[in-house]
């Protein structure tokens, strides 16, 4: 397997989110606090994906502020430009040039038996051709990059394996050069959404922004499932299968988290409270991102500038694997034909 080492010899990861435009509290437990603590340990990429953003029903018209808004919570949480590259999928091009050569190798098998392909599709009347070949972008979004380890969750973790997959059948064909990345499942488990059943969406209405108001947070907290079971004040509840609890665990003080369990139990804090405490933890935890989010929404052109640096960067390495991409596959013929010209 080729392994591609950066300047600074670190792994090099590469992860991406789609451009939903504010992001919400399921991005940040699920993929950003994790970047955060990526930017000393590796080599990051990390990039807004409207390309895969079009491969279902969107407005033309909506997705630039998305884009925009998205890059401006990447920022919030904590993203550093001078620690990462931040940039938008489509503005380094070779995405999409390698995107389609992998389709050389990628059998189409393979692709239709993704799940996400087979549920998203099965709601379809005519499917995109598009939403069959999105893995195979998704593998180009890694493999352009050469990245060694990508951040996933669970419900990724099948494209990631065909990524290796299209790596190891290319590799075959043309000579070892892609890393087979290895996907880095964080510590955190699925987040399910406010409702307790869904994972968290924008689109569902069950979770927070993470640029919200503290009585934004509140007025979507309270609302939040808790056990089934505990119907009233006085019933004893169970932390353990509780959603709010759940949340309790990422943003309340360790050392409040037994005294919350226990008068879960004992029925001695009603729900409501409870609800009341977790919505001040969060708006607490998100208060520097909307410090920070406030001072770019004021300054789009340092936004813009931050996305055009990260793009720079990102070509400069997609370049490079492109030129050797295509001299294997035989692509770069002018030159090819140039040397052996000169050789005789």
């Amino acid at each position: 397997m080729s392994s591609q080492k950066s300047a600074t010899g670190k792994r090099r990861v590469l992860s991406g989110v789609q451009p939903s435009g504010e992001a919400h509290l399921g991005n940040y437990l699920g993929a950003f606090r994790q970047w955060v603590e990526f930017q000393d340990t590796y080599e990051c990429f990390f990039c807004v994906v409207d390309q895969h953003a079009i491969t279902g029903e969107y407005d033309p018209e909506l997705l630039p502020q998305r884009i925009f808004d998205m890059a401006v919570s990447l920022l919030a949480v904590g993203l550093d430009p001078e620690r990462c590259s931040i940039f938008v999928q489509s503005e380094v091009p070779e995405h999409t040039e390698l995107t389609w050569l992998l389709n050389a190798v990628t059998p189409v098998g393979e692709l239709e038996r993704m799940t996400q392909y087979k549920d998203k599709s099965a709601r379809l009347e005519s499917i995109p051709a598009g939403l069959l070949n999105y893995p195979i972008l998704m593998a180009a979004d890694i493999l352009i990059y050469r990245a060694e380890a990508v951040p996933v969750g669970e419900d990724q973790l099948q494209h990631l394996e065909l990524t290796r997959e299209i790596a190891r059948k290319w590799n075959a064909r043309y000579g070892d050069f892609f890393p087979e990345p290895q996907g880095i499942v964080g510590g955190t488990r699925r987040i399910l959404g406010l409702d307790g059943e869904a994972k968290m969406s924008k689109s569902l209405g069950n979770t927070v922004g993470i640029l919200a108001e503290p009585e934004e947070i509140w007025a979507q907290v309270r609302t939040a499932v808790t056990d089934p079971q505990r119907v009233r004040k006085e019933d004893p509840g169970r932390p353990e299968v509780c959603n709010v609890y759940s949340l309790h665990e990422f943003f309340t003080p360790p050392d409040d988290l037994p005294d919350i369990a226990d008068q879960c139990r004992g029925a001695t804090r009603g729900c409501v409270d409870c609800k009341r405490i977790l919505a001040d933890n969060i708006a607490k935890e998100f208060a520097p991102f909307r410090e920070r989010a406030a001072y770019y929404r004021e300054r789009p052109e340092e936004v813009f500038a931050v996305l055009t640096q990260g793009a720079q960067r990102a070509s400069s390495l997609a370049r490079e694997t492109m030129d050797e991409v295509r001299r294997r596959m035989g692509m770069d013929w002018r030159k090819a034909l140039g040397e052996a010209q000169a050789d005789e």
